[in-house]
Formats: structure tokens, C-alpha cells, sequence
């Protein structure tokens, strides 16, 4: 399959032909650009040595055309009739180009430029007309030393030439396309008129844009200005989401450090004088769930477990300091040992307006190991549940429930406390609503009544139950994060 620098010895001619009239095109410009930042205009000699140059190359095109020939020197072309007619336009405004003054020549977006080409005068006359304008230009004589450079040092844009010795600018644009490194880096292919079927194949490899020789100083400098500029835009972008990808980074590891923090202030299991096992698994990096247990004195024993609404940092902290404040006994004026007055004072300092409108449910309970007797009251939470032997022998599960207002809606709510006599062997469990409002893949939920209730009864008595009821709805819930905070927490009231 021929490459676009597959050409007939035809098109060679006309490239060799054309090289040095290119030349004398633009040193004859470079030059008059100099002579009228000088003040001087009658450059009339000049101008006729540009005209008489772009005749000759109109004749080249024209007499040297394939279809002037035939047989093996001929070959068609297959160029769109889009940069055929742009090429046709170029080549009839070409020919008186207006001195612009260096000024007003600079670039906008000024850029570092490689030049690609293996002739040094066709390099020496496009960097010159760059660096006038503002560029810093760095030169290479065919696409492997291209290729080189450009692995050492960062570019904004690559001028390449189409037709090199060694390995060419199609081949050379292939190369820097593949390369994760280098492929952001926009590519303006240089070619002569009559290779445009070859600039469609660069333009659908990736390249930027393509610059007709002779170059057209408006037209060189639009083309480069435009490429230059959509670079500048990339970059930003990519600088803006680099710095977004930083921020998400530290904010990930602040989370995480949160998060090792939160879980820093749950009390570790135990089996003096009882046994308590639990399981945790917040859905966020930071969950709202919370939960405690400590000795209030020699005879009376705390236990409590909150659910703050929501997830996230807001509902971490809340659980925290409310943890901190039962954990600790910050409760003016308040009877640590009945239930009913610690939710009420609980509820008139979390008020949720002062809490940016967060509010929580609460279990709290105080057995007394004298009498094993439990008092307990609850905020809007769900019922614990008492495993314990029935007349025959069977285990039996009761639901541990006393109504009230969830913690922090309105002041001045009153709570309830109810007692309930603890018979030897019983466990106690505490958990959140997380534990059993799962969603199946139908999108239906599971029962309390019906599915949560008897799988803890069935397997109430294993030592495994806190990770065996996480097992369990994680199988249900099949997703790997669950859509609510996970607490239970298992106490053995022997």
C-alpha cells in the first residue's frame, strides 16, 4: 500500500524545482520586511524578483502537471475538491502579499515550534519569519531526529515537512500519534501544492493542519496562531484538571484520616463482665452511625447506639460530638442512669437548627447488674431485640421498644423510659436501621417482620452473628457498598 511520501518521479521534479524559488521567495520577503521596518518603501526591485519567482513556480505547476504525461510518470490524484480549491486560491493570491509592519506581525499566543525539514535553507527561512514573530524555534532534519527532540524537551507545536529523506513526515506523524507522551502535541504538516491527497492522509492520522509552500506570511501565521491557541487551551485544561485530581487526592487521604479517627472512638470488643462483639461498615468514608458502651458506676452499665441522618463529613462530626457528650456525662443537671432524661437533654442541645437542620435517632439503655433489670428509651430509633430462653427451652426474640421523638426536631420533648427484667443467657442486640432496610436487585425491600427478625433468631446464638448479619445483606444487597451506614452490636447480659 503506497504512503503519502510514496510520489511519482514527476512530483519529485516539481519539489526539487520548487526548493530554491522557494528560497528566493522568502529571503526576498524576509528582506523587505526588514528594509520597511526601516523606514524605506521602494522596494519595487524586490517585488519584481517575487513576482518573476512565483511565475516560475505557477509554470512548474503547470507544465510539469501529471496530466500533461502519461504512462508510468503519471498519477492520479485523489485530493477533495475542498483543499484543491483552497490550494487553487493560495496559489492566485499568493502572488503580492502587503508588507506587514513587524509590530503589528507579532504572534498572539506565542509558542515553542519545532521546524521539521532536511533543507537547512527552507528551515533557516521559516525560523527566521518565526522568531520575528515571537516564536522560540528549534530545528530538526528529518522525523527520527524530530521524534528524538521532542522525548527530551516540551513543544507547543510541530512544523513538519511531508516529503524528508529517511524517515518522513507521514511516518513521523504515525510515530508521534502512537506515543502517549506526544500526542497532544499539535502537528502542521508543510507541503507543496500538488500534495494535497497526501495532506488529506496526515490530516486524518491526526494532524493539526497543513501550510502550502510558499508560505503565505498572513496564512503561516493564522494557521500556527490558531494550533498555538487550542494548545494553550488544552494545557489550561489540563492544569485545571490536574489540580482537581490534587485536590481530590487530599481531600480522599483528609477523608481517610477522618475516617481512621471516627472509628478511633468506638470502644473495642470485650468479654468482662460481658461479652460484646460488633460489627461496623459506614457506606461513605465517613459514616453517621456511632455507638457506645462504658460503666456510669460500680452497679449501672450504659449502653447506646445513634444513626445521624444523612452521610458524609457533616453527619460524622455530628455523631461524634453527640458520642462524646454521652460518652463523657456532659449533660448539666441530668440523671446518667434514667434513659428518658438523657435523650431529653440530648434533644434540647442538638437542636438541628443549630446543626445545619441534622437530626438523629437514638437507642440508649442502663442495665443495672444488681438487679438485671434493663431501663431504656428511644429517640425515633429502630427496637432493639432481647434473645433469651422461652418456657420450653426454644430461644425467643422481643423487641426492646419505647416510643419517642427523634433527637433535635423540636425543645422541650418528653421521653419515656420502660424497664425489662434480663434473665440469665440473654443477648442483647443494638443496630441501625442500615441493618435490614436493604434493597434486593428486584428494587424490593427486605421485611423487618418477615426476613431481618428471623435470620437473627436463627442466628442469635453464634459467635460470628455481628459479621454473619453484614455477610448476609451484603449477598442480598450485591452491590460492594451498601446504601446505608452498617452498625450492630451484640451483648451477652449473662
Amino acid at each position: 500500500m503506497s504512503t503519502p511520501a510514496d510520489k511519482s518521479p514527476l512530483s519529485t521534479l516539481r519539489h526539487d524545482l520548487r526548493t530554491p524559488i522557494n528560497h528566493i521567495i522568502g529571503y526576498s520577503e524576509l528582506l523587505e520586511e526588514d528594509l520597511h521596518d526601516r523606514g524605506i518603501r521602494d522596494l519595487a526591485d524586490l517585488e519584481k524578483i517575487q513576482t518573476a519567482a512565483r511565475k516560475l513556480l505557477d509554470l512548474i505547476a503547470t507544465g510539469l502537471a501529471d496530466e500533461n504525461f502519461r504512462g508510468e510518470l503519471a498519477e492520479p490524484s485523489d485530493a477533495p475538491a475542498s483543499l484543491s480549491n483552497e490550494s487553487a486560491q493560495y496559489s492566485a493570491t499568493s502572488a503580492s502579499v502587503p508588507v506587514e509592519d513587524s509590530t503589528e506581525n507579532q504572534a498572539i499566543v506565542p509558542g515553542k515550534i519545532l521546524v521539521v525539514d532536511d533543507n537547512e535553507e527552507n528551515r533557516h527561512v521559516l525560523a527566521k519569519r518565526l522568531t520575528r514573530q515571537g516564536h522560540t524555534i528549534a530545528q530538526a532534519d528529518d522525523g527520527q531526529a524530530a521524534l528524538d527532540i521532542l522525548e527530551k524537551e516540551p513543544f507547543d507545536l510541530v512544523l513538519l515537512d511531508l516529503i524528508m529523506p529517511g524517515m518522513d513526515g507521514y511516518t513521523a506523524l504515525l510515530e508521534l500519534k502512537a506515543s502517549e507522551k506526544l500526542r497532544h502535541i499539535p502537528v502542521i504538516m508543510i507541503s507543496a501544492l500538488d500534495e494535497i491527497e497526501s495532506v488529506v492522509r496526515c490530516i486524518e492520522a491526526g494532524a493539526e493542519d497543513y501550510l502550502p509552500k510558499p508560505f503565505n506570511s498572513t496564512i503561516l501565521r493564522a494557521r500556527i496562531g490558531a494550533s498555538l491557541e487550542k494548545k494553550s487551551f488544552r494545557d489550561q485544561e489540563q492544569a485545571y484538571m490536574h489540580r482537581i485530581e490534587e485536590t481530590q487526592q487530599r481531600l480522599a487521604e483528609e477523608l481517610q484520616e477522618a475516617g481512621r479517627y471516627v472509628a478511633s472512638i468506638l470502644p473495642p470488643p470485650t468479654d468482662t463482665p460481658f461479652k460484646i462483639t460488633w460489627s461496623y461498615d459506614p457506606s461513605t468514608e465517613l459514616g453517621g452511625d456511632s455507638f457506645g458502651y462504658h460503666w456510669i458506676d460500680d452497679e449501672h452499665f450504659a449502653i447506646y447506639l445513634l444513626d445521624v441522618c444523612g452521610h458524609g463529613v457533616g453527619a460524622a462530626l455530628l455523631s461524634v460530638a453527640a458520642i462524646n457528650v454521652i460518652r463523657t456525662g456532659a449533660l448539666p443537671d441530668t440523671d446518667l442512669c434514667d434513659p428518658s432524661q438523657v435523650l431529653a437533654s440530648l434533644n434540647e442541645a442538638f437542636q438541628m437548627e443549630r446543626h445545619n437542620n441534622m437530626y438523629f435517632t437514638i437507642w440508649y439503655g442502663v442495665y443495672n447488674k444488681n438487679t438485671r433489670v434493663l431501663r431504656h428509651a428511644s429517640g425515633g430509633h429502630p427496637p432493639a431485640l432481647l434473645l433469651s430462653r422461652g418456657e420450653n427451652g426454644a430461644d425467643v426474640l422481643e423487641e426492646v421498644r419505647a416510643p419517642g421523638m427523634i433527637i433535635g426536631v423540636m425543645p422541650g420533648v418528653k421521653y419515656d423510659s420502660q424497664e425489662l427484667a434480663i434473665a440469665p443467657g440473654s443477648r442483647l442486640f443494638v443496630y441501625c436501621d442500615g441493618a435490614y432496610e436493604i434493597k434486593r436487585p428486584d428494587n424490593s425491600m427486605i421485611e423487618f417482620d418477615e426476613d431481618f427478625v428471623p435470620f437473627v433468631l436463627k442466628n442469635g446464638r453464634s459467635e460470628k452473628l455481628p459479621g454473619e448479619i453484614l455477610d448476609w445483606i451484603r449477598a442480598i444487597h450485591v452491590e460492594p457498598i451498601l446504601d446505608d451506614d452498617y452498625s450492630f452490636v451484640a451483648i451477652d447480659l449473662a
